[in-house]
Formats: C-alpha cells, sequence, structure tokens
C-alpha cells in the first residue's frame, strides 16, 4: 500500500508528545534587561484561532534550566483562561523560528513536544487547531471565571495523524490561505486608518465647489473662520446638537423598560447600549418587547436612520460614540442610556452620526464625561455639543465619500471571511483525511 492511500491513524496525544507545564515567575522577573533574558509565552500570547501573538512579547530574567527553554519540536497550548469569551483554552501555537533556543513559557502554558518521529509539529500545531479537537479540549477544562485544562485529560484525545508524505503539504496549503488572511487583515487596517484621517479632514475642512478637499487652514487661511469649534471653512456654522435636532431624547425612565419587560416572541425591537458601536449597529442579539408596552413608549420611538448616542463607554467603547438605526429593520424603542436624535432642517441623520464619531466633538464629549470606572454624559450636556455644518449638499458629499470608504472596507472584510471559510472548510476536510491531500492537488492543477 503506499503512502499515499495509508489511512489516517487516531492517535491520543500521549502517543505523540510529552507535555510539561512552564515555569512560574515572579513580577520582578518580567521584562528583565539583564543580558540572559528570554522570551516569555503566557497565555495572553495566543490567539483564539491558533498562532502567537508576539507584539508586547515580556521578557523573563530568571534562570531558566535547559527542560524549559523550547525548541524547534516545540507546539506551545494555552492551559488557563482567565478572559470570558476569549476560548483559548487548548489554542496551538508553534514557537516563531527567531525564539527558538531563547524563549520560554509559563505555568498557564503547556509545552508539547513531539517524540514520535512520523509526526511533524507544524502538522500537529494545525490537527490540534481541528473543531472537534478543540471541542474535547473545551470539555477537559474546569472553573468558571478561570478556566484550567485538565492535562491527563487532554493527553487521551486523540489526533488524527496523515502519512507523513502528506503533512507538509497539507500544512503549506494551510499556510498560504494564512498567508492570504494576515494580508487582507492589514489592507482592512490601512483601510481603516486611511477612513479615520479622511473623516477628521472632511469634518475639517469640508469639500469646495470644485468637489476638493479644501487645503489645510495653514496654506489658505483666507478660506477659515475662527469658531467655538477651531477653524471651519467659512461657508459653514456652528450650531449646537439641541439647535440642530427635530428631537433628541434618553431612553425611559429606568421602571418603564427593564429586563423583565422583554418578551422571547417577536415584538418590538429594543435598542441598547451593546447595539451602539462607532459607525454601526449591532443587531447581534436582539431583544424585544410587546407591541402593546411599545404603544405605550411611542416618545421613544427609534425608525430607520435616525441617529443613535451612546451615553456610557470605557476606554474600548467611547462615551458618545454613534451609529445610525439600519433602515431596513422595523422600528425599534431606545432604552435609557442610548440617546435618540432625529435631524431638523440644517441636517443630514447620517452627517451627525459621522461628527459624532470624529475627533472634534469626540474631544468636547470628553469634557462633560462624569463618573470614574464607566463615563457617562447626559443629555442636557449633549444638547450643548457644538458641531459646525456645510451646506446640506456639502454634507450629503461628504457623507458619499466616508461610505465608499466605507464599502472598501466592507469588500476587503467580506473576501477576509471568504478565506476564512475556505480555510476552516479544509482544515476540517485535510487534517480528518476526509480529503487526501494528492488528490486535491490534481484538481487543483
Amino acid at each position: 500500500m503506499s503512502d499515499e492511500a495509508s489511512p489516517i491513524r487516531m492517535l491520543p496525544l500521549s502517543a505523540i508528545v510529552s507535555s510539561r507545564r512552564g515555569l512560574t515567575y515572579h513580577a520582578d522577573q518580567l521584562n528583565g534587561e539583564a543580558v540572559n533574558a528570554v522570551a516569555y509565552f503566557n497565555m495572553k500570547s495566543f490567539l483564539k484561532a491558533g498562532g502567537l501573538n508576539v507584539a508586547g512579547t515580556k521578557t523573563f530574567s530568571g534562570a531558566v534550566p535547559s527542560e524549559f527553554v523550547l525548541g524547534k519540536r516545540d507546539v506551545l497550548i494555552a492551559n488557563t483562561d482567565v478572559t470570558p469569551g476569549s476560548d483559548i483554552i487548548g489554542s496551538a501555537a508553534l514557537v516563531p523560528p527567531e525564539y527558538l533556543g531563547r524563549s520560554t513559557f509559563s505555568h498557564h502554558v503547556t509545552r508539547l513536544r513531539v517524540v514520535d518521529g512520523t509526526v511533524e509539529p507544524s502538522f500537529l500545531a494545525k490537527a490540534l487547531l481541528v473543531e472537534r479537537v478543540r471541542h474535547a479540549m473545551r470539555a477537559e477544562s474546569r472553573g468558571t471565571t478561570v478556566k484550567m485544562l485538565d492535562l491527563s485529560g487532554a493527553m487521551a484525545i486523540k489526533i488524527g495523524v496523515l502519512p507523513h508524505s502528506e503533512q507538509c503539504r497539507v500544512v503549506s496549503i494551510l499556510n498560504t490561505l494564512d498567508t492570504a488572511i494576515h494580508e487582507t487583515e492589514a489592507i482592512i487596517a490601512k483601510l481603516k486608518a486611511v477612513k479615520q484621517g479622511l473623516l477628521h479632514d472632511l469634518l475639517t475642512r469640508g469639500i469646495d465647489a470644485n468637489d476638493v478637499l479644501r487645503p489645510p487652514q495653514a496654506e489658505a487661511p483666507h478660506l477659515y473662520k475662527e469658531s467655538p469649534q477651531g477653524w471651519i471653512p467659512k461657508e459653514w456654522e456652528i450650531f449646537s446638537l439641541g439647535d440642530v435636532a427635530e428631537s433628541l431624547v434618553d431612553g425611559p425612565f429606568g421602571s418603564n423598560l427593564k429586563t423583565e419587560h422583554y418578551v422571547e416572541n417577536l415584538g418590538v425591537r429594543v435598542v441598547r447600549l451593546q447595539n451602539i458601536l462607532p459607525g454601526k449597529y449591532d443587531d447581534s442579539e436582539p431583544v424585544f418587547i410587546s407591541e402593546k408596552h411599545a404603544t405605550s413608549l411611542s416618545r421613544n420611538r427609534v425608525g430607520g436612520g435616525d441617529v443613535l448616542i451612546a451615553s456610557l463607554g470605557d476606554a474600548s467603547y467611547p462615551v458618545g460614540r454613534s451609529c445610525s438605526y439600519p433602515v431596513e429593520l422595523p422600528d425599534a424603542v431606545n432604552k435609557a442610556d442610548c440617546f435618540r436624535f432625529r435631524a431638523g432642517k440644517r441636517c443630514s441623520n447620517e452627517f451627525v452620526m459621522l461628527s459624532m464619531n470624529g475627533s472634534t466633538i469626540r474631544g468636547q464629549v470628553r469634557g462633560y464625561e462624569q463618573g470614574v470606572t464607566m463615563k457617562r454624559v447626559n443629555l442636557g450636556n449633549l444638547r450643548r455639543i457644538w458641531i459646525a455644518l456645510p451646506s446640506l449638499q456639502e454634507q450629503c458629499r461628504i457623507v458619499e465619500v466616508i461610505q465608499a470608504a466605507h464599502k472598501k472596507i466592507e469588500g476587503a472584510a467580506i473576501e477576509s471571511q471568504k478565506l476564512r471559510n475556505e480555510k476552516a472548510g479544509l482544515m476540517d476536510d485535510l487534517l480528518t483525511g476526509r480529503v487526501r491531500v494528492t488528490p486535491l492537488l490534481k484538481r487543483l492543477r
């Protein structure tokens, strides 16, 4: 029987590797600058989808016994998880080549050293990421707030081992997809940075009659005037949000809309704080109230295109972040801590939403923030926020430019997801032996 036709072997992890948990440490041993300091991987180094995030890798200045130095036959897995939802238990990673022989690992990490000569470490690192294996790893984790992997149970999990001649080719195919995914993600990050810079320029310089971004104030001072919001194009006017709103309301008083009012059957959507992301409405976990109860909250009705503004925030999700309520969704009601803005005749909803997410208004909101852990802005202060408004025609053009930039990001995100889906399908097919690599390569030629 040829190697290509050999069946996949199902081996317990204990038959493939030896295992060892890493070093414990004292705080003063991390990020040491001693000559002999080595890189130190801990649970925070792991990515949910596998691999290591080496940015910000700590160094360890304590004595490292030789058995804790990472080498080329080693695969690392996370055995502890303290962050709810991070799902890193059992996440696997190869040691990057530049860290071989000069890195170690924490007691929250388990080193798997491949002792079976027919198994390539690069293949094992991929095989550990198959969903069947990840599911088994989760089943062997214990705890609620802090999850810890039961290593004895994990070592009994069976791994599908392909014939040696196929392993490297499978890894090469999957690595090619990984490279494409990373490149697409880099493009997305660049496009987002360009969009943010463009948004700042458009909200401070605007677009002139020739459909061109105005030059900066320093280069063309005659095109600008001073205002409470700084230098703005001379055609623009400054208003408060309260002055340009047809209506601007907070959610109903707490007792009028609480969690116990939610219904299991489809009713009227409730806009909650977690739905409001900067420039995006997150409808991933909708909740509803009855039509009858929604009727009593008519003042808080939210329609397609209305602007939603968060009154609470933290370092990750800033106070005052804003999005538009999607026009394709049915009307909703806004909950407390979610402001609903509806534009009057001087402005468009979409332009106000963009302005709320711009750096100039963000700076004003910070000046009104109250609170320590969770920052808050109240409705009265929100009404005082200054907004610089060009003509409605220029507002619409600015919105169009930003929407075009956003579509590029969405297109790249769709491509990234397609690559991820393709990788997930191939991983499941190739690493379980459902599809053999040689016939696949012949079809691809």
